[in-house]
């Protein structure tokens, strides 16, 4: 964590430095918004993350061609902000303007096209259309296949989108497959406390929950809340959504104490990290409630 508010001291610094000898339009200071974006969005402060990508995008916007590829980056990282902040049509609109330009600007196997077809369905994902995210999971998937080492983390983040997509759709089976496919991988590219990691215990622990595997789904969230906690600032909203997923299996457990004890702290990062209209807020109250009332 010290390192984060480190480069973020950093970046003001610099910030400050080419404000007073730039051209507001120059950009180089958007090359500065953007990395201390970058900083804050690691940090989990979406709201701060967002209004320096936004300084840098109407610097991009004035400075360059419209279908140059740093404004594609830019929509891209305003739009993967928005979606975590919950605003689910606005990335969508900012993951568009990203495709649009991604689409121009490369050949048609290009993994950045992928990545751009990842992250729209991501939002349908979120969104709760499942079909639409599969479809476009799948596009991104062939692109990988074609362009990428068969050990590439990019190829294990794709079969961790499918999966994700199965599960949502109750097809368990199918999840677990591509879930584990790509934890295969990651455990031979990543060093054992990445976040991506975590990101995978997590998920199959999902699907374990949904199997009503209760035993395996709390030993692969454990797995997971273990890294996140070694490797993510005390009040990240992905430990919250440790917390949320341990609290939610002790609840189908019938431990009602600990089921709300793990509720409760996820509530606590949730509300200092989320904007008060995330919907993930409401979930978690929504939970304590329910498990109150079985107490």
């Amino acid at each position: 964590m010290g390192d984060y508010s480190k480069a973020v001291e950093f970046y003001k610094k610099t910030i400050k430095i080419k404000e007073k000898a730039l051209s507001p339009d120059d950009p180089d200071l958007a090359l500065s918004y953007n990395n201390i974006s970058a900083v804050y969005y690691h940090m989990g402060d979406y709201s701060k993350a967002l209004e320096f990508y936004k300084n840098a995008l109407k610097i991009y916007e004035k400075a360059l061609p419209p279908n140059h590829p740093l404004l594609a980056t830019s929509y891209n990282n305003i739009g993967l902000v928005y979606k975590n902040m919950g605003d689910y049509s606005k990335a969508l609109e900012f993951y568009e303007k990203d495709l649009e330009i991604t689409k121009k600007a490369l050949p048609s196997n290009h993994p950045d096209l992928a990545t751009s077809y990842n992250n729209i369905g991501g939002v349908y994902d979120n969104m709760g259309d499942y079909s639409k995210a599969l479809e476009f999971y799948e596009k991104a998937h062939k692109i990988y296949e074609k362009a990428l080492p068969p050990n590439h983390p990019l190829l294990a983040t794709s079969y961790n989108n499918i999966g994700g997509a199965y599960d949502n759709m109750g097809d368990y089976s199918k999840a677990l497959e591509f879930y584990e496919k790509s934890h295969k991988i990651k455990e031979k590219a990543l060093p054992p406390n990445h976040p991506s990691l975590a990101t995978s215990y997590n998920n199959i622990g999902l699907v374990y929950d949904n199997m009503g595997d209760y035993s395996q789904a709390l030993e692969f969230h454990e797995k997971s809340l273990k890294v996140r906690e070694k490797a993510l600032p005390s009040n990240h909203p992905d430990l919250a959504q440790s917390y949320n997923n341990i609290g939610h299996v002790y609840n189908n457990m019938g431990d009602y104490s600990k089921a709300l004890s793990f509720l409760e702290k996820a509530l606590v990062i949730r509300q200092k990290s989320l904007p008060p209209t995330h919907p993930q807020i409401k979930e978690t109250k929504d939970n304590i409630d329910y498990v109150k009332k079985k107490m």
